[in-house]
């Protein structure tokens, strides 16, 4: 197998490109895509995200967390320097964690229509409490929509257990 020629990877703008603008907005148009060469086949893609910084609504102060994103990609897969950009256009965004990881979350089924994908939040704490939201999602019709609605009754509240292979 040879490995992937320029041709196809026209649509990537940000990768390889050395004029990198941050958004300081969220700004979920900075997200692109590429194929998925294996679509014959499920597996998991996972990103831990150890830097995510967001605001709270209210006083507007900072907000630090991991994000773990796992998927079961489809046709297309979402390109990690612009997942990176995505993230760090949140840094200015005032929101609760757990609207966050739902944006998060539906932003990249809009944009890769993944068969199954799970978003996690581990926030730091303030005042002594800690909010780890998670939300998942299994396309309906499929064996993938059993699969959400079985992780999210059985779901264990600490990522770094989860084996997804």
């Amino acid at each position: 197998m040879t490995g992937r020629k320029d041709e196809s990877l026209t649509d990537l703008s940000l990768l390889g490109n050395q004029d990198t603008k941050y958004s300081f907005d969220y700004t979920p148009e900075v997200l692109e895509t590429f194929d998925n060469q294996h679509p014959n086949r499920d597996y998991y893609v996972k990103f831990n995200c150890p830097e995510f910084t967001t605001l709270c609504p209210k006083t507007h102060q900072p907000d630090f967390g991991t994000v773990y994103i796992s998927y079961i990609p489809d046709e297309k897969m979402v390109e990690s320097k612009s997942l990176k950009l995505y993230l760090f256009s949140f840094r200015n965004h005032g929101d609760f964690h757990e609207d966050s990881m739902n944006i998060i979350m539906n932003d990249l089924i809009d944009l890769m229509n993944p068969r199954y994908i799970e978003v996690w939040g581990k926030f730091t704490p303030r005042g002594g409490i800690s909010i780890d939201p998670y939300c998942n999602y299994g396309r309906p019709g499929t064996k993938f929509e059993k699969m959400a609605e079985h992780r999210m009754m059985n779901h264990d509240m600490y990522p770094e257990k989860i084996d997804n292979r």
